[in-house]
């Protein structure tokens, strides 16, 4: 028998679901077809002026020509610390810091850095995408823990205690919620963090949604709100989501020095330094006010509520109101297995892949299926395009789902 071409380990990963329907409907508007996509997670906003100049002024400059520290530029680091502690009141010093190449790869650091094979992550579902990959990676092994849509989509003390087992070792929190955009309540993540204290666990938090929360909802770092997790905790973000720098490719984890040290050493085999120009790039963001996101939580804020209501309005949907990020999480468990008239016949989808399929063909109109965040039944939609696009595509929806017999 022939060897494989390619890995086991390898060959295990699944495609980033979010990016491929994404992919797929730049494809489609590309070959000239009036696609409205509501798959990626991406600001349509341009990044701020003052940030771009920034990078403008750092490409002439030959310093930055060459290489820099694998973990990040020195200035950087600090910048991000100082922001920490003025967005969450987190203290850290530089040297905890890894600034990578996106939020993605502070993931993959971070789980690569503190998983050994058969170590459990506790990982609250709906989950993006990439979490649960970035564990199997490392040789874990990502326990789900699913809470529906009569929970706000939000975790209890109780589920997590009934998902620990010997071979608990994270837990993953993540709160605004991507896919969700649902938030836990200071409240919450107090008890979520005791809990996780008392188990000994690692808490491994992504906040790169810190700065988008709507309706008077807090934000709350469970690294600050938790001190007795001491130095067992490791924080995510970047500056993708608040700047509109999803392109740029900044992120970086915080967390105790010996681990941010071997998770530098992995950096330096892996990718080395960040792209310089985009660092300098980032620090002129973190050093600089919050004037652009709070600019664009108004339209957020805005294509929230129509959102919500527009799909609401369809029977069979039901869509709770998010209170961060910029997603929505409808439950259309209600119209699986109904009767959709199509040029080809009636159709019948009796999963959320194949509903996403069905609307993505008959009204050009691409969400991303459930199962790529856990269980069937349900559609994650991100409002963070145009108000018009979004009026269309939420129309578009409304006239199809709305014939389901």
């Amino acid at each position: 028998m022939p060897a494989a071409r390619v890995s086991q380990r390898i060959s295990a990963i699944a495609e980033s679901a979010t990016l491929a329907v994404d992919a797929k409907a730049k494809a489609l508007k590309a070959a000239g077809r009036p696609v409205i996509g509501f798959g990626a997670g991406e600001p349509d906003f341009p990044t701020p002026g003052y940030i771009v100049q920034a990078a403008i002024e750092a490409a002439s400059q030959p310093k930055y020509h060459r290489y820099s520290p694998a973990g990040g530029l020195p200035e950087l680091k600090q910048a991000i610390a100082d922001k920490t502690l003025r967005d969450s009141g987190y203290k850290a010093e530089a040297s905890q810091v890894l600034v990578t190449n996106g939020g993605k790869q502070a993931v993959y650091n971070t789980f690569a850095t503190l998983v050994d094979p058969g170590d459990e992550v506790i990982v609250p579902t709906p989950f993006w995408t990439t979490y649960p990959e970035a564990i199997r990676l490392a040789g874990g092994v990502p326990v789900e823990v699913f809470a529906g849509p009569e929970q706000d989509y939000l975790v209890t003390v109780e589920q997590l205690e009934a998902a620990l087992t010997e071979r608990t070792k994270i837990l993953l929190f993540v709160s605004p919620s991507n896919p969700t955009g649902s938030v836990y309540s200071p409240q919450q993540v107090r008890e979520i963090g005791l809990w996780a204290a008392s188990k000994g666990l690692w808490v491994v938090t992504d906040e790169i949604y810190e700065h988008l929360t709507y309706d008077g909802v807090p934000f709350t770092s469970i690294a600050t709100a938790v001190p007795e997790l001491g130095d067992k905790v490791v924080i995510l973000n970047g500056v993708a989501k608040t700047y509109a720098m999803t392109g740029w490719r900044v992120g970086w984890m915080i967390g105790p020095a010996d681990v941010i040290k071997a998770a530098t050493n992995l950096q330096s085999h892996a990718t080395s330094n960040v792209s310089n120009i985009p660092q300098v790039a980032a620090l002129a963001a973190v050093s600089g006010p919050l004037t652009a996101v709070d600019e664009m939580k108004v339209a957020f804020d805005r294509r929230r509520k129509a959102i919500v209501a527009g799909l609401n309005a369809i029977d069979g949907v039901e869509c709770p109101t998010p209170k961060g990020a910029f997603y929505v999480y409808a439950d259309v468990r209600g119209l699986l297995g109904k009767e959709f008239e199509t040029a080809n016949g009636t159709v019948r989808p009796q999963t959320s892949a194949e509903l996403a399929a069905l609307i993505l063909d008959e009204v050009e109109v691409a969400v991303v299926p459930g199962e790529a965040f856990g269980p069937s039944g349900y559609l994650r939609l991100s409002y963070a395009l145009g108000d018009d696009d979004l009026a269309t595509g939420v129309a578009r929806l409304q006239g199809f789902l709305g014939k389901a017999k």
